[in-house]
C-alpha cells in the first residue's frame, strides 16, 4: 500500500480522548491529529517518540492529519492505524503473498455471515467455488521476548468473531484468523491470556476445530506499508 504522499515525521506529545493526539513539528508548531485506533495502544506510543502523519489534503476536515506510525525507543516502527490491516491483507492476497490462499478465484469484503449478525472481513472462493472466511486482526502489543499479543484489551467483538469462524468450519467451509502484525519488534504472535482469558480459550478451541490461525508481518516505511513474511503463532495449550 503506497501512500498518496510520503508521511510527515513529527514528535508525539500526548494521546487523549481515544481519537486525538497532539504532535509538534521541528519548528515548534503544535497541532492535533486524528488517531485511528480505538484500542488501548499499550506500549505503542510515548511522549517524545517520533511519529508519522498523513495529510488528508482536505482543509475542511476538522483534523486534517491522521496519525499512521510511531517509532519506539528501540527504533522499532509501529503501525497504529488498525483500519489499514484489512487493506494490507487484501493487497497481499491479490499479489499472491499469502500462500495458504494462493489459488482463490474471487474476493469480497464486509460480507454478512454467521449467527451473531457479523460481517466477515474477507470472503474468498476457490477454484471449486468453495468459500473461505477470513477474519483480520491488527497486532501491535509487544511486551517481552519478541512476542506480540492479541487482544490488547478485553475484546467481546474478537470473541464473537472466533465463535463465528468455528461455526463456518462446522458448516464445512474453510475459515481463518489472520493476524496482521504492525510492529517491527514482534517475531511471533500469541493470545493475550493475561488480558482476555475467554478470548484465549476460544482461540484454542478454534484451532482445535480446524480454524486456520495465521500471522504475517508488515514491512513499514514513510512511503508504503506491505505484507512481508509469515510469523509463527503460539496456540494456547
Amino acid at each position: 500500500m503506497k501512500f498518496s504522499q510520503p508521511l510527515e515525521d513529527v514528535t508525539l506529545i500526548k494521546r487523549y480522548k481515544r481519537f486525538l493526539a497532539d504532535v509538534s513539528r521541528d519548528k515548534g508548531e503544535i497541532f492535533t491529529v486524528h488517531c485511528p485506533n480505538t484500542g488501548s495502544m499499550k506500549n505503542c506510543w510515548g511522549e517524545g517518540w517520533k511519529a508519522w502523519i498523513l495529510d488528508s489534503e482536505n482543509p475542511k476536515r476538522k483534523y486534517r492529519y491522521t496519525w499512521v506510525m510511531t517509532e519506539n525507543q528501540q527504533g522499532q516502527k509501529i503501525g497504529i492505524n488498525t483500519h489499514l490491516a484489512n487493506q494490507l491483507a487484501v493487497e497481499a492476497l491479490e499479489a499472491g503473498k499469502i500462500e495458504q490462499f494462493a489459488d482463490f478465484q474471487s474476493l469480497r469484503r464486509e460480507v454478512r455471515y454467521g449467527e451473531e449478525n457479523s460481517k466477515i472481513d474477507i470472503l474468498l472462493k476457490d477454484v471449486n467455488g468453495s468459500k473461505i472466511f477470513i477474519e483480520v486482526k491488527s497486532v501491535t502489543l509487544l511486551e517481552s521476548d519478541s512476542i506480540g499479543y492479541f487482544p490488547d484489551a478485553v475484546s467481546e467483538r474478537g470473541q464473537k468473531h472466533l465463535r463465528e469462524l468455528i461455526g463456518c468450519v462446522e458448516q464445512g467451509h474453510r475459515a481463518a484468523l489472520l493476524f496482521v502484525v504492525q510492529h517491527e519488534g514482534i517475531k511471533k504472535v500469541a493470545a493475550a491470556e493475561h488480558i482476555d482469558e475467554k478470548y484465549t480459550r476460544l482461540l484454542k478451541e478454534a484451532a482445535e476445530r480446524g480454524v486456520e490461525i495465521l500471522a504475517y508481518a508488515v514491512k513499514m516505511s514513510p512511503s508504503k506499508f506491505e505484507i512481508d513474511c509469515e510469523l509463527p503463532v503460539v496456540i494456547p495449550s
